[in-house]
């Protein structure tokens, strides 16, 4: 029996990533977001969505550009020490003991540490009432060679990601199925007659 629950945002899990801004070194800050995702394939998209009393919401309306680093399992505490200090007051890489990686296209610092830094270009900014949501474009995808197998192909779980779960991390490298395996033919063996 289910029983009501009051009105929320009950969507988990969540990614919790670290969105990365700033133009030059003297205004790199990084940030948790768990309020995040994609939101088309063609072309390529997805949103942060940044309450904007938050030290990052202005470098980012400002320079119209951020990177998004997935997290790890290693990168737990520095993604929950992200999420609970504002870059006002200390340089977060620093202070978090990550990276400032360079970006190929969008003037955004990458996290070196991330195994994945997506780098977006914002293309609307939507007030929704605690949030603003950046609806950017993906223009560039960095990712750790270690993860990229002969065929190109990523390893999604040797990258020990973690999620954002109702004020816990969780960590999600355990595969339980890869998309289809429940319509996949099995393949029939024929048999030779004697």
């Amino acid at each position: 029996m289910k029983k009501s629950f009051k009105p929320g945002t009950m969507i988990y899990p969540l990614p919790a990533v670290l969105v990365s801004c700033g133009a030059t070194p003297d205004e790199y800050n990084v940030l948790t977001v768990s309020w995040t995702g994609t939101v088309c394939s063609n072309p390529p998209m997805c949103y942060v969505s940044i309450r904007p009393e938050r030290y990052s919401y202005d470098i980012i309306k400002r320079n119209g550009c951020f990177v998004i680093n997935l997290t790890t399992k290693a990168l737990a505490r520095a993604t929950d020490f992200c999420g609970v200090r504002s870059g006002r007051d200390m340089d977060k890489f620093k202070e978090a003991g990550i990276t400032p990686g360079k970006a190929e296209v969008v003037a955004a610092p990458t996290v070196e540490e991330s195994p994945v830094s997506i780098e977006c270009r914002v293309v609307d900014i939507r007030p929704l009432g605690s949030h603003d949501m950046f609806l950017a474009e993906v223009v560039n995808v960095l990712v750790d060679e270690k993860y990229i197998d002969e065929n190109d192909k990523l390893d999604m779980a040797a990258m020990d990601l973690i999620a954002y779960t109702h004020g816990e991390y969780f960590d999600v490298s355990n595969p339980k199925g890869f998309f289809g395996w429940s319509v996949r033919k099995k393949k029939v063996i024929k048999r030779e007659k004697k």
